[in-house]
């Protein structure tokens, strides 16, 4: 265990970097309130928010970032320093074999393919283990034991098991700790070889070939869900770069399943699977489940996307079955061609566990009265193709069922270096009544939540993202002057000149909301829960939003604009 002195001594570094992003907010003419992890241990149960705190700081870790732009150059350093700091925790990559791993890559729909093929398995009556990311609320949602994040004591015992092994070790190793994801990782290998789980669904953080889950020797079963363009810096410009980093995760003889791909991905992975003498099969299409079933099969998750994402857990749980039961079928190493495999009729377990599966964030409906919140975290094109054609679909149903007029409100925002311009494009034909815009700040007055604090970023950089937006929303609607709108801040402090528009941008994602919905929504009406005063001009905008019998709300654009606003919406989330 790491002494408490260590623990203070990285707490006053978080509080100072709190008190560095103050300007920032002052600029906004927004009140911080402040919280070091120093007197955490002193609070009745903040010592959860202590370890989350601590592991903060591996976000903005100077030889940890030194270190990946180092590595970015000499990729396959990654892996090998992922071995040195498993090792300084105390793990063996050998032991990770005893975990069953089911691995899954992808572009979109890996996280879906994942939370399909866990619920299926726990249906059977085993002890699952689910790593992914990001987390959308609070960051031990990233590690799942039976399909729930696992506790607060339990993360924080674990946690700093881990992290005083890593630090008591830095020292003979020229002071380096990992970085915030490569933690996460090795935590959740700790976490389901100490819970002793029966297997583990192990997603992919980015990319695969060198991606740090890919320490992985022997996984049971690999999967792959659709491609396409994203982190280009990272994977590569090209759909056959990109496959060919997801084609990493193969392994000699360990059945691989992929979704059907566009055909010069196709090829790439069939060249990765040869080379990797890994067998590698293709996905049916849902329906060829269908013989023999008494109805067609129904999803837990909505979107005609998730059908693909379906067909691929069913053959990724169908297969590790098979091992475990020891009816293992012959798959020779020079299947490697992508042959399609074959469909089978799903066990009535299958069948409920594909009903059951539960993903917040994506295809997600929340209806709190008059307001029905839609939200889905899509952040690249062909997920934002998938989440418009969800929208109309199933908003159109709600408004067949309203008692009168509706109103449509898109709120976004995009990080990174993703093309939010051309994402906003396809959104236009959806015929929103608002666009609204904010960063991915959850409230401006910072509490001890610090699960959702990200130091990557600067508050001034994502401030001027959303004012982009705006305009580029604007241009694509051919609103006219595309100067940009105004924070909607305090009178005095007003960015630009004020001019009528169906666009706002806002400080936080809390004050987006309670705008949206004007006190129509008594989640959000909480005295506790206080925003900065907007104009009184900006309050008359509101007129539309106060006469509809419902408020349709799209949250797209961003998982960690999806988390923060489901951390005002869902409650029970946060606790």
């Amino acid at each position: 265990m790491v002494c408490m002195s260590r623990v203070w001594q990285r707490g006053s570094r978080f509080a100072a970097r709190l008190r560095n992003r103050d300007w920032a907010f002052r600029l906004a003419g927004l009140s911080v309130r402040y919280y070091s992890t120093k007197t955490a241990p002193q609070i009745p149960g903040m010592e959860y928010q202590d370890a989350v705190c601590t592991l903060n700081t591996l976000q903005t870790n100077a030889s940890a970032l030194e270190q990946v732009r180092r590595e970015r150059s000499h990729p396959q350093q990654q892996l090998h320093a992922m071995r040195g700091f498993l090792e300084r925790a105390g793990l063996k990559v050998e032991e990770l074999d005893h975990l069953n791993i089911i691995h899954v890559t992808g572009t979109k729909g890996k996280g879906s393919t994942c939370a399909f093929t866990e619920q299926i398995l726990r249906s059977y009556g085993f002890r699952t283990g689910f790593y992914s990311s990001p987390h959308l609320v609070q960051v031990r949602e990233r590690i799942r034991i039976n399909g729930r994040p696992i506790g607060k004591e339990l993360f924080t015992k674990y946690f700093w098991q881990v992290y005083g092994r890593l630090d008591e070790s830095k020292d003979a190793h020229g002071g380096t700790m990992p970085a915030y994801f490569r933690f996460l990782t090795i935590l959740a290998f700790h976490v389901f070889l100490q819970e002793k789980v029966d297997l583990a669904v192990i997603e992919v953080g980015i990319g695969g070939a060198f991606d740090c889950t890919n320490i992985i020797r022997r996984p049971w079963v690999c999967g792959i869900s659709s491609l396409g363009i994203d982190h280009t810096q990272i994977l590569g410009d090209t759909i056959e770069k990109i496959a060919w980093q997801k084609g990493g995760i193969f392994k000699p003889g360990v059945p691989a399943f992929t979704v059907k791909q566009p055909e010069d991905a196709m090829v790439v992975l069939r060249n990765r699977a040869k080379e990797m003498k890994c067998p590698l099969w293709t996905c049916p299409d849902l329906e060829d489940y269908q013989a023999d079933l008494p109805e067609p099969l129904r999803l837990g998750l909505a979107g005609q996307h998730q059908r693909s994402n379906a067909s691929l857990a069913l053959q990724l749980s169908h297969t590790w079955l098979q091992k475990r039961y020891k009816s293992f079928p012959s798959f020779p190493a020079e299947n490697t061609g992508g042959l399609q495999a074959t469909p089978f009729k799903p066990s009535p377990i299958m069948v409920k566990g594909l009903a059951d599966t539960e993903w917040p964030g994506r295809n997600q409906t929340l209806k709190h009265g008059a307001v029905t919140y839609f939200l889905d975290g899509a952040h690249t094109m062909r997920s934002m193709q998938a989440c418009v054609h969800w929208f109309r679909d199933t908003a159109a149903q709600h408004e067949r069922n309203a008692s009168g007029p509706v109103v449509r409100v898109l709120l976004f925002n995009a990080t990174g270096e993703r093309d939010s311009a051309a994402m906003l494009k396809l959104l236009v034909p959806c015929h929103f009544d608002f666009a609204v815009f904010c960063p991915n700040i959850t409230e401006v007055i910072t509490s001890c939540n610090a699960d959702q604090q990200n130091f990557n970023v600067s508050v001034e950089n994502m401030l001027t993202r959303c004012l982009d937006n705006e305009r580029s929303w604007r241009l694509h609607k051919s609103l006219g002057d595309p100067r940009g709108a105004q924070l909607l801040i305090e009178d005095t402090l007003s960015l630009v000149p004020e001019r009528k528009a169906d666009t706002l941008v806002f400080p936080c994602i809390l004050s987006a909301l309670q705008w949206i919905t004007q006190g129509r929504d008594s989640v959000l009406a909480d005295p506790a829960k206080t925003v900065p005063p907007v104009k009184p001009s900006v309050k008359t905008k509101a007129a539309p939003l106060c006469d509809a019998a419902e408020i349709h709300v799209l949250i797209t654009g961003s998982l960690h604009l999806v988390g923060g606003a489901l951390k005002h919406l869902d409650t029970a989330s946060s606790k």
